[in-house]
C-alpha cells in the first residue's frame, strides 16, 4: 500500500534538529505561508512528509541559491500553479481518450512552433 505523503507526525523539535533549522525559522515560514503544518487539538505543529519535502525545497532555495523569502514565495507559487496545470492537462487527455479520441497527442509531444537549431542552421519545426 502506498504511503500518504500528507501523513506523518514530525514535531517541530524533530524537524528543527533534522534540518538544522531553528524552531523560530519554521514558525516564520508558517507565518509567511511557505509551510502549513497540521495541528493537534493541543495546537502542536505536526509536519507531514509532504511538508518536509516542501521545507527541503525552501532550504535549497535559501541556503544553496541565496533566494530571499519573497523570492521563495514566488517560486513556490509558480511551482504549485505548474503542478495544478499539469494535473489539469493530464485529466483532459484522459477524458479525451475515454471519449474515444484515439489519436490524442501526448502533452509533451505537442507542436510548439519553435525553431529548431541543427548543425546546418535554423530550421522551422514542421
Amino acid at each position: 500500500m502506498a504511503k500518504d505523503p500528507r501523513m506523518g507526525a514530525y514535531m517541530i523539535g524533530v524537524v528543527s534538529t533534522r534540518y538544522g533549522v531553528h524552531p523560530q525559522t519554521l514558525r516564520l515560514y508558517e507565518r509567511e505561508g511557505l509551510l502549513c503544518p497540521s495541528r493537534t487539538e493541543g495546537k502542536t505543529r505536526l509536519y507531514s512528509d509532504e511538508d518536509l519535502e516542501r521545507l527541503e525545497f525552501i532550504l535549497n532555495l535559501t541556503r544553496d541559491l541565496g533566494v530571499n523569502l519573497a523570492g521563495v514565495e514566488v517560486v513556490l507559487n509558480l511551482r504549485d500553479r505548474l503542478n495544478r496545470l499539469q494535473e489539469d492537462l493530464e485529466r483532459m487527455v484522459q477524458a479525451m481518450e475515454a471519449a474515444g479520441l484515439k489519436d490524442v497527442p501526448h502533452p509533451t509531444a505537442a507542436a510548439t512552433g519553435l525553431v529548431k537549431l541543427t548543425h546546418h542552421g535554423l530550421r522551422k519545426r514542421s
